[in-house]
């Protein structure tokens, strides 16, 4: 969780690790700090709150200008948001500075055992514990510690250590938490994502789990769990540094929204041809695809609304039966998983604690996994048998919104793929399709035209203290996601529910004035949505009506009505995604709220 920057070099090391602190605010924190090396120790500056806040606690301290350092911006795991739970912290008073992402499961046995050797905690966290364990092994050889410490901690950890009699030197180590090493001209760099050192450098080495790496000003070297040297190749980054930055919008969000036809655009256009779909990436053959007993679908959050699209759309196209599970549940439920099953994983950054775990889970049982991953090398994409990337680019806000469009365009491939492979789409069905995909992203821009309008209704609606949306089929789907956008950054309770089911308990919730958000856009399902329209609209609802098509008659039951293009039913969350989202964003702003960091969210979850 969070993020952790370093640096070794000849510059003053404070400015560079608050400029990579900056650029991974967008994984979501509540403390940030620093422990520089100079004067013959190890100075730390820490505070619960912005990186601000650490700014100007750094300007009224004395200056930090040691040329070697790490940081970290916290997300509360163990202990509350305070200054003493902010990392770095320290073990063996003062010997040991580290910094961790992650959570250490046997925290307590091992605070018990070092109790009784006499280390002394001031805060409430789990990683104060790997300070004071990293320093109850350290006899002057970092290696042989943390190769100590990683075979008696349990959990997930990235963490950077600095030791007091060692100033030219950082050693880090990694499990089930992004970690990166750029490489420099006499400097290294190390961080949890790539955005934080692109300014610096675009060649950087990705750890694998249970990888040890040693950092020098001049040097880097690695190591497996054993201490056995290893050698890594360089990964160069080609994404644009600009990519990260807002480009004149007020938020990133609002500029990923307006980034969405060409997130949609890159992912679909490399893989249709001449009128038929081509997935290079994936290695299942026609004769396994049409061996499919059972789709696994695993995701969390907005990959799991994916997930649920993805589930009517697969067995509407290919007739394949699938499951939906939230990744945290898929684990601990034991799934049956038989013989010629596959696991579809959806995950943003590719680094989603409970979604690699279910991964694991079902490679463990004999799956074949498919991950859908944005983030190039991250740990899902390379623990899966095949993985196909979207295209959409560094997202920084932490409400998804082009990376969310970019996997409901891989759903569409794979579907359409597998469809074609059971004999269940001809020849001249696929080209059409494939005509309509590469005519979506033209759709979803004219939908970027509503904004306006949906900014008035945000205008009207700002106050409410509760908002539901209904829906059937994908339009079900779709209303999750933007219950869940509503909620993640206006903090207005908003719940999403299958519209057939408001009479089974939800409708005692309607009364006057309630906004309630219908998406209608299934032809096949609109009269029976439109029914529902009407039952909230008997209680006082104020309804908001998403179709697509004239339909003249909603407009005698809804207060307003959002036109939509007509498409292929497949295809429809693709567009309607796009209202809501608006709709989700200029709330937040009629309330004041922080866009593109709502609170207590983070945008890489890699704790369970």
């Amino acid at each position: 969780m969070c993020g952790i920057v370093g640096y070794i070099g000849e510059s003053s090391a404070s400015p560079m690790l608050l400029d990579g602190l900056k650029k991974l605010e967008y994984r979501g924190y509540d403390s940030a700090g620093l422990a520089v090396y100079q004067n013959g120790g190890v100075k730390v500056v820490k505070t619960k709150g912005r990186i601000a806040d650490l700014e100007q606690k750094l300007a009224s301290s004395a200056a930090l200008t040691g040329t070697v350092g790490i940081g970290h911006t916290r997300w509360a795991t163990h202990g509350a948001p305070t200054d003493a739970n902010a990392h770095p912290h320290t073990g063996g008073g003062g010997r040991v500075t580290l910094v961790h992402n992650g959570i250490i499961e046997n925290y307590i046995e091992l605070k018990s055992m070092l109790e009784t050797a006499g280390c002394c905690f001031v805060s409430e966290t789990d990683t104060e514990v790997l300070a004071h364990l990293f320093d109850y092994y350290y006899k002057g050889d970092l290696l042989t510690a943390m190769r100590k410490v990683m075979r008696t901690v349990r959990g997930s950890y990235a963490v950077a250590v600095l030791a007091a009699d060692k100033p030219d030197r950082i050693i880090a180590a990694k499990k089930d938490s992004p970690l990166i090493v750029g490489r420099g001209d006499g400097e290294h760099f190390l961080a949890s994502d790539i955005p934080a050192v692109l300014k610096y450098t675009r060649e950087c080495y990705l750890l694998e789990d249970g990888e040890i790496a040693l950092l020098q000003r001049n040097a880097v070297a690695f190591f497996d769990k054993d201490g056995t040297p290893l050698h890594k190749e360089i990964y160069r980054v080609t994404w644009d540094a600009q990519a990260a930055e807002k480009g004149g919008y007020a938020h990133f969000m609002k500029k990923e929204i307006a980034e969405q036809p060409k997130a949609v655009r890159d992912t679909l256009s490399p893989r249709i041809a001449d009128g038929k779909i081509i997935i290079p990436e994936l290695h299942l053959t026609e004769e396994e695809i049409r061996a499919i007993g059972k789709i696994h679908i695993v995701a969390c959050g907005s990959a799991w609304h994916v997930g649920m699209a993805a589930k009517y759309i697969f067995e509407s196209a290919a007739g394949i039966s699938c499951e939906t599970d939230l990744a945290s549940e898929f684990r601990y439920r034991n799934p049956i998983i038989r013989a010629g099953d596959i696991c579809l994983v959806i995950s943003q950054s590719g680094e989603t604690a409970d979604t690699l775990a279910a991964l694991r889970e079902a490679k463990r049982k004999g799956a074949h996994t498919v991950s859908v991953v944005n983030v190039v090398a991250s740990t899902i994409a390379r623990e899966s048998d095949d993985v196909i990337y979207t295209m959409a680019g560094p997202e920084i806000a932490v409400a998804t919104t082009k990376a969310f469009s970019a996997q409901l365009a891989v759903i569409y491939l794979l579907a359409l793929h597998f469809a074609k492979a059971v004999g269940r789409l001809s020849d001249e069905a696929e080209s059409g399709l494939c005509t309509q995909l590469l005519q979506l992203p033209d759709a979803i821009a004219s939908l970027l035209m509503l904004e306006k309008d949906l900014a008035a209704l945000a205008k009207q609606f700002a106050a409410a203290k509760n908002v539901f949306f209904i829906g059937r089929g994908l339009d079900y789907a779709i209303s999750l996601e933007g219950s869940l956008k509503l909620k993640e950054i206006s903090y207005i309770h908003s719940e999403a529910y299958a519209a057939g089911e408001l009479k089974h308990g939800t409708i005692s919730l309607i009364e006057p004035g309630t906004p309630v958000i219908a998406v209608a856009t299934d032809e096949s399902l609109f009269e029976k949505t439109l029914g529902n329209i009407k039952e909230v609209r008997a209680r006082g609802a104020n309804v908001v009506a998403l179709v697509s098509g004239e339909h003249k008659e909603v407009q005698e039951f809804a207060d307003f009505v959002i036109h939509v293009p007509q498409a292929n039913t497949m295809l429809m969350p693709s567009l309607n995604v796009i209202p809501l989202q608006l709709f989700a964003y200029y709330m937040a702003l009629e309330r004041g709220c922080d866009v593109d960091k709502p609170r207590n969210l983070a945008k890489s979850v890699t704790v369970e």
